[in-house]
């Protein structure tokens, strides 16, 4: 066994042969060199989570979207009555505004025929996203679906635009199913 000696008991307080030097802090090119390599990686990588997080948003919106028309088809087999959707401005959700799919989507039973929901009982409310803008093809009407889960006349296409140039399209078909599409949309 090796004697200790006061060096190595003074540097780490561990006996001989494992005692090391301290280092203490950075060296100032250490520290510009951690600096210039943190600073590439950051500008390479905000540009990458700007565009994934729009992505997202617009994914989101797709699968609200989906949910509901989705959730309102089932209710109106389930149920065997007529069931819609359209976009209600405010808290109150007592009106209907059909040239503005970026309000709260409202799920209500019976048909809707006015822009009014006075008489109609609403069975769930879906929240808006602020992020994106939804628009459907037809801003004359809202999205119903028969007893039989068709939604025969009241079908349509539905773009959702997010930043950056994101987008989607969901086709809702006369048969009630709802699909994406792969081309662009009209944002």
């Amino acid at each position: 066994m090796r004697p200790v000696t006061a060096r190595a008991l003074y540097l780490t307080g561990r006996p001989g042969r494992l005692a090391k030097s301290r280092q203490r802090g950075l060296t100032l090119i250490e520290l510009v060199v951690a600096i210039v390599v943190l600073a590439i990686l950051v500008t390479w990588a905000i540009p990458g989570f700007q565009s994934f997080t729009a992505r997202n948003e617009v994914a989101a919106e797709v699968l609200r979207l989906k949910t509901a028309l989705a959730m309102a088809r089932n209710t109106a087999v389930t149920r065997g009555t007529a069931i819609s959707i359209c976009a209600s401005p405010g808290p109150a959700y007592d009106t209907c505004a059909f040239d503005d799919w970026d309000h709260d989507w409202v799920i209500v039973e019976g048909e809707v025929t006015g822009s009014s929901l006075a008489g109609v009982t609403i069975l769930r409310v879906l929240e808006a996203s602020d992020q994106v803008e939804v628009s459907f093809n037809r801003d004359d009407r809202p999205v119903r679906f028969s007893a039989m889960g068709w939604s025969q006349g009241y079908n349509g296409t539905f773009n959702v635009c997010g930043e950056l140039t994101t987008h989607s399209t969901i086709v809702l078909n006369n048969a009630g199913r709802a699909r994406i599409m792969e081309h662009a949309s009209d944002c």
